[in-house]
């Protein structure tokens, strides 16, 4: 592969912003050299421009490359706040607020992302095993154990299976894959990854995952088939002890820091249904797809209607006998052209060959799956409908209603069952990657009834219908509530989390610390998750700064413990809560899984990302308590 063809899979205006970057000249941010604003996830690569206008930008792009091989140094390595605003605005074709700069220039690693360590400072580890522990694998504790590795803190990672990789490594469905693009769902810190496709699938999710954390040494401080049973504040020693499980049995460990990073999805729910003991098939929840299950031939039902039975249904419908799924409701699904491409050649010699154009990819793929949506997820308390709830909005639900008439419309039967009656977004929104394709076939048949029971031979649906079939998969999502109190943690006082969050109702200061618990953090904690767009990666490493930021400051204070104040918490839930009753996740025509039984947005953030950025960046030490 050669640079002049591999400008020619490029997309033209990130190859224009590596060109600007690297010359510094101000011509390319000028027009005729203007791409036109463009809100598909996968933008056209022409961004808009006239042919000879693109031929230039290519040659640019090769004239610089060369130079560069010749020792020529890039004009600008940091634009600064001032042009990265100007730069990103011209890229996008649309104008980018200057809160965003500084994210930027994060998020494309043109400035450090880790914390100013006090020089000679470490903390306090005298009479502990650990200065920090940290509880689970997955995606956050990498990013964690990263910063932590870069700024000398001494900390061990217990894991209860065998390997790293969280939900990747246990959604192993077939079909499982991202929902983001992977150039935002990655890592800043991380070198670009040659993906194969926009949005990946599960073992290419996992194997990134193991490959970052055996880059960065976080493989060699894991602890593996290593369970948390419990662990109690001890307010004499100031630290924590913790209650560990392995196969040789019982053990205690003391920390200074205990943070939690197992995440949201990790604890499948799996519904009490009657009879599924007597069910003579094989009958699993989703993440706990057998390994040795081969559907060919088999009759299967998949009960749900969600993100992994979107992904499952299409993956499967050619190889088995018959597929019957039980759908309580219907679902959006949001179709994606190019969802499946695979990423051209030429794209990821650029990425790996050409400096700042993995960059200004990864920027163009987070701006447009970041904060563009949210406006549009308030609700107008004057709109007459009750499937949209404003303008934006029941546009959209014209546009994806049309495409479930374009794909169904000539099953009447069919549509009926798949037309959603609230508003898009109001539950998390689906990628069509092949759900109404898949409906039409022969050997699919949608049920729009939940699931009511088993017997011997199949399951039984709320009308009463019987279907027989040889294995059934439950995609019925995970326990999204409970989150660190499960790993049965006692703060200062006695103080137990689960009774803190009883009631499915956690709070928790910018849902990373809580009151009562010292030196306890949380990453991907309540209030957290993403319901508009975003990186669950992105999120991480906002509260990987926090958690280093607050252990920095307790470092320079000389201090041994720290924990949020109940005013900024209570503050800070109060804003959340006030922020969701203007958004689509509060309708009263639907009851996603981000809300408890008390009708409360536990799950998500109602933010924007850059605010969650701003707000977790530095530690507001006028939160927290000392001492």
């Amino acid at each position: 592969m050669t640079v002049e063809r591999a400008v020619l899979d490029a997309d033209v205006r990130v190859l224009l912003m590596t060109v600007a970057q690297i010359t510094g000249d101000r011509r390319w941010l000028e027009e005729p050299y203007a791409p036109r604003r463009d809100v598909r996830l996968i933008a056209e690569e022409d961004a808009g421009l006239e042919p000879e206008i693109v031929d230039e930008i290519r040659a640019a792009a090769v004239d610089v490359f060369h130079r560069l091989e010749a020792g020529a140094e890039p004009a600008i390595v940091d634009p600064g706040d001032e042009l990265m605003v100007e730069m990103m605005s011209h890229c996008l074709g649309e104008a980018v607020p200057p809160e965003y700069a500084p994210l930027a220039r994060e998020e494309l690693g043109l400035t450090s992302r880790l914390v100013e360590w006090p020089e000679g400072g470490s903390l306090d580890s005298e009479g502990v095993d650990h200065e920090v522990l940290v509880v689970g694998a997955g995606s956050s504790a990498i990013a964690l154990s990263h910063a932590l590795g870069e700024l000398g803190v001494e900390h061990t990672i217990v894991e209860r299976h065998a390997s790293v990789g969280g939900v990747w490594r246990d959604n192993r469905y077939p079909g499982a894959g991202v929902d983001t693009p992977n150039h935002a769902y990655s890592y800043s810190f991380a070198p670009p990854r040659r993906w194969s496709r926009y949005f990946a699938l599960q073992p290419e999710l996992e194997r990134y995952l193991a490959d970052v954390a055996d880059a960065y040494g976080v493989t060699d401080r894991i602890e593996f088939d290593t369970n948390v049973v419990a662990a109690r504040w001890d307010a004499e020693a100031c630290c924590w002890r913790v209650e560990l499980e392995t196969a040789s049995g019982r053990r205690t460990r003391t920390c200074r820091v205990l943070v939690s990073a197992i995440g949201q999805l990790n604890e499948p729910v799996v519904p009490d249904l009657p009879g599924i003991e007597e069910f003579r098939g094989r009958a699993f929840h989703s993440s706990h797809w057998p390994d040795d299950l081969d559907v060919s031939g088999l009759r299967v039902a998949v009960v749900g209607s969600g993100e992994s039975a979107n992904q499952i249904v299409p993956a499967i419908a050619d190889d088995v006998a018959h597929l019957t799924i039980l759908q309580r409701t219907a679902q959006w699904a949001r179709p994606i052209p190019r969802y499946h491409d695979a990423i051209p050649e030429g794209s990821q010699w650029l990425f790996e060959h050409l400096p700042f154009y993995a960059a200004w990819f990864r920027f163009s793929m987070w701006w447009r799956y970041g904060d563009g949506l949210l406006p549009f997820l308030v609700k107008d308390p004057d709109w007459p409908r009750d499937d949209s709830i404003n303008r934006v909005n029941e546009r959209h639900r014209q546009e994806m209603a049309q495409h479930i008439v374009d794909t169904i419309g000539d099953r009447p039967e069919l549509l009926d069952a798949c037309m959603p009656t609230y508003p898009p977004y109001g539950k998390r929104i689906v990628l069509d990657n092949g759900w109404f394709d898949a409906l039409t076939k022969p050997n699919v048949t949608l049920v729009p009834e939940a699931i009511v029971g088993f017997d011997e031979t199949g399951v039984i649906d709320a009308s009463g219908a019987h279907h027989e079939v040889d294995a059934v998969a439950l995609a019925t999502g995970f326990e999204v509530f409970q989150g660190a109190a499960r790993l049965g943690v006692v703060g200062r006082d006695g103080r137990s989390l689960a009774e803190e969050w009883s009631d499915d109702d956690p709070r928790a200061y910018l849902g990373i610390t809580v009151p009562g618990f010292p030196n306890l953090f949380l990453l991907q904690g309540p209030t957290t998750g993403l319901g508009h767009g975003g990186s669950a990666i992105f999120q991480a490493e906002c509260q990987v700064r926090h958690v280093t930021s607050c252990l920095a400051e307790l470092v320079r204070r000389g201090a041994s413990t720290i924990e949020p104040k109940p005013e900024p918490t209570e503050a800070y839930n109060r804003r959340h809560d006030e922020e969701h009753e203007r958004l689509i996740w509060t309708h009263s025509a639907m009851r996603p899984w981000y809300r408890n039984q008390a009708g409360r947005v536990v799950a998500v953030m109602p933010f924007r990302l850059v605010d969650f950025w701003s707000w977790t960046h530095d530690v507001d030490a006028d939160d927290y308590v000392f001492t």
